[in-house]
C-alpha cells in the first residue's frame, strides 16, 4: 500500500510543477508554443534520466537507504524553483528553455528516481516481476493524471502559483521525511536539519518578488500608475504592454494601434451609435473610448480571462450594463452564440503574450467574423510581428479571401522591413475608403501610411492563407523575434 502511494504521490507531483512551471516562467518568457514545448521537453528530460539513473542507483544501494532522502532532496529542489526563476528571470530575462532547465529539470530527476527505487524494494520474487512493475507503472501513470487535472482545473485559479509550488515542494519533504524515519529510524537530528531547510526553503520562495499584482487563469497581471497622469493606469499582462487606460478621461488612447482604430472608427463606421464586437478585451479601453465619442453605442466583448475582467473593474473604471455587454470564454466558440449580421465594426486585439492566438487568425475564424458583419461593416485587427513579417503577410492574404478589400496601416520603416511593431488590417464587407482614412492618419500627424490595391498585393508577396490545418503564428514570431 505505502509504496503504490508513494509512487502515486511523486508522479503527480511532478506533473503539477510542470504545469506549474508554464505559469511560473509566463512573466518573464511570456505564453507561446515555445514555453510550453520547453517546459514539457525539460521535465521529460528530468524524469528520462532520473527513471535510468535511479533504476542504476537502486541495483547497487540498499533501496531503503534512499527512497526518503530523493523525496526530500526533490521537495527541496521543487522549492527552489520558485526564487531561482524569479531571480533569473528578473536579472537576466532568458528563454523558456533557460528558465525551465534552470527551476525544475532537477526536482523532475531526483522525483523520478523514487518509481524505480519503490520497484527494486518490492521486488522480492521474480515471477511476480511483470506484475509488481505493472501495478506501480500504473498507479504513477494515475498520479500524473491527477496531478495534471489538479493543476491545470484546480490549482491555477484558486492558489497562486509560488503557493502551489511551495506547498509541493513542502508536502514531498514531509513525506520523504516521514519514509526516511519509517525505513531507517534515523538520528533525530537529521529530521532537525530537513525541517529547517524546508523552513529556509519555502521562506525563500515566499519572499522573493512576485512580479504580479494578480494572478488570473490566464495571465501575470500588472496595472501601473501613470507618474504623468493621476488618472493614467498601464496594464502589462506577462511580458507585454497590453492597455492605457486613462480613468479620468476615456478618449485618450495612448497606444499607436489604438489611435489608427479611432481613425478607422470615425471614417469607416456609420454615423452616430454602432454596433461593435470586440474580441479581447483586455483594459476595456476601446468600449470605452467609444461609449464616449459614440454615445448610445453598443459593445459586445468576448474575453477569455475572467480574472482579467475582474481586474478591470477593480482597478481600471470597467462598468458594464446594457450598452457594455461582457462574455467570458474563447472567442472562437462565442462567435458562433453571437448575432449574425448586424455589427457594424468587429475589433480584434487578442493576445496571448505577443502573438495573436492562432485559432483567431485562420480563414475559419475570419468566415466567422464576416457573417457577424452587416453590408458595409469592417473588420479591425490588431497585431504584432518582425522581419521577415511571414505573419502579417499571411494575415493579410487570408483577409483577402475572405473579405472583399483589405488595408495595410503601419509606419514606413515596419513595412520595410527594418524593425518590428504593431500592424494594423482593415478589411471590409464591400468597399473600402481608404483615402479617408488616409487623411485622418495624416490629419493626426500619426507616422502611419495606409496600404491598399495593389500596394497590399505587393506587401503580402504571394504568402500562403492561414488554415487551422495549418498556422503557424507562435513558431514565426519566435524565430523573427531571434532573427
Amino acid at each position: 500500500m505505502a509504496a503504490g502511494v508513494t509512487v502515486f504521490f511523486t508522479s503527480g507531483a511532478i506533473l503539477v510543477l510542470e504545469i506549474l512551471a508554464l505559469r511560473l516562467l509566463a512573466p518573464y518568457v511570456g505564453v507561446t508554443i515555445e514555453t510550453y514545448t520547453a517546459t514539457i521537453a525539460t521535465v521529460l528530460a528530468g524524469i528520462s534520466l532520473g527513471t535510468w539513473v535511479g533504476g542504476y542507483v537502486a541495483d547497487r544501494v540498499e533501496p531503503r537507504r534512499l527512497l526518503g532522502p530523493l523525496m526530500v532532496v526533490g521537495g527541496g529542489l521543487s522549492l527552489l524553483a520558485v526564487p531561482l526563476v524569479r531571480i533569473l528571470g528578473s536579472a537576466i530575462g532568458g528563454s523558456g528553455v533557460g528558465l525551465s532547465l534552470a527551476g525544475f529539470f532537477a526536482p523532475a530527476a531526483v522525483l523520478s528516481a523514487v518509481s524505480p527505487t519503490v520497484v527494486k524494494l518490492q521486488l522480492r520474487d521474480l515471477a511476480a516481476t511483470g506484475r509488481v512493475v505493472g501495478r506501480l507503472s500504473a498507479l504513477g501513470t494515475a498520479g500524473a493524471i491527477t496531478g495534471t487535472y489538479l493543476a491545470g482545473f484546480v490549482l491555477v485559479e484558486a492558489v497562486p502559483t509560488s503557493t502551489s509550488i511551495l506547498v509541493v515542494g513542502g508536502a514531498l519533504m514531509v513525506a520523504g521525511t516521514v519514509l526516511w524515519i519509517w525505513l531507517l529510524r534515523p538520528r533525530p537530528r537529521v529530521a532537525v536539519v530537513i525541517a529547517i531547510v524546508g523552513v529556509l526553503g519555502i521562506n525563500l520562495g515566499a519572499t522573493t518578488g512576485v512580479p504580479c499584482d494578480v494572478e488570473t487563469v490566464y495571465h501575470c497581471a500588472r496595472v501601473v500608475s501613470d507618474e504623468s497622469r493621476p488618472g493614467g493606469r498601464l496594464l502589462i499582462l506577462d511580458t507585454l504592454r497590453h492597455s492605457y487606460v486613462d480613468l479620468d478621461d476615456p478618449t485618450r488612447l495612448e497606444f499607436a494601434y489604438a489611435k489608427v482604430f479611432a481613425d478607422v472608427l470615425a471614417t469607416t463606421a456609420p454615423a452616430g451609435p454602432i454596433r461593435v464586437l470586440h474580441v479581447g478585451g483586455g483594459g476595456f479601453t476601446l468600449p470605452r473610448y467609444l461609449a464616449a465619442v459614440r454615445p448610445g453605442s453598443t459593445s459586445t466583448v468576448l474575453e477569455i480571462d475572467p480574472g482579467l475582467v475582474r481586474l478591470a473593474r477593480d482597478r481600471l473604471g470597467l462598468i458594464t450594463g446594457p450598452d457594455l455587454d461582457v462574455r467570458i470564454g474563447d472567442a472562437r466558440i462565442l462567435l458562433q452564440s453571437v448575432s449574425r449580421s448586424g455589427y457594424d465594426v468587429v475589433l480584434g486585439d487578442a493576445f496571448g503574450g505577443l502573438a495573436v492566438p492562432w485559432h483567431l487568425t485562420t480563414e475559419e475564424f475570419l468566415s466567422g467574423v464576416r457573417a457577424s458583419l452587416d453590408d458595409g461593416g469592417v473588420y479591425v485587427m490588431n497585431l504584432i510581428d518582425y522581419p521577415p513579417m511571414r505573419f502579417a503577410r499571411a494575415q493579410v492574404a487570408t483577409l483577402a479571401r475572405v473579405f472583399d478589400d483589405v488595408a495595410v496601416i503601419a509606419p514606413p520603416d515596419l513595412l520595410d522591413g527594418r524593425r518590428g511593431g504593431n500592424v494594423v488590417l482593415v478589411a471590409s464587407v464591400g468597399p473600402l475608403d481608404t483615402g479617408r482614412i488616409a487623411d485622418a492618419v495624416a490629419g493626426r500627424q500619426g507616422p502611419e501610411v495606409v496600404l491598399s490595391g495593389t500596394e497590399v498585393e505587393e506587401f503580402t508577396g504571394g504568402a500562403a492563407a492561414l488554415v487551422d490545418d495549418l498556422a503557424p503564428v507562435d513558431q514565426w514570431l519566435s524565430r523573427a523575434r531571434r532573427g
